[in-house]
């Protein structure tokens, strides 16, 4: 089963499910605002793509924390941040059995599911 997490609305997510939809791959969304990873589902991605790749630093909810929270920032720092706040989660990730893609990338998902 390929599982797709993210939040509906954002703009990523709408392209990454458009592509799926036009190469009829099937799978089954999570909406991060609704059914947000716990620390043992985000410490498991860390894992595989490492919290600098799974961390978004470039949305509103990053630029929006205290300079002192985004200083000194490490795997468990990070993971906690996105427990409180899914928002700081890259979207979409896309789990197909044991690999972990972030972000999309029509090059990738046709490499993906070529």
């Amino acid at each position: 089963m390929i599982e797709m997490y993210g939040i509906p609305n954002c703009d990523t997510i709408k392209k990454a499910k458009l592509w799926l939809a036009e190469h009829d791959v099937s799978y089954l969304f999570h909406n991060y605002k609704k059914e947000a990873p716990d620390a043992e589902m985000l410490a498991a991605w860390v894992d595989v793509v490492g919290w600098e790749v799974l961390l978004n630093k470039r949305g509103t909810t990053w630029r929006k924390l205290a300079e002192a929270e985004r200083q000194e920032m490490n795997r468990d720092k990070a993971i906690s941040l996105m427990c409180q706040n899914p928002s700081m989660i890259k979207r979409p990730v896309l789990v197909i059995d044991q690999h972990i893609e972030v972000g999309f990338s029509a090059e990738v998902y046709a490499g993906l599911f070529a």
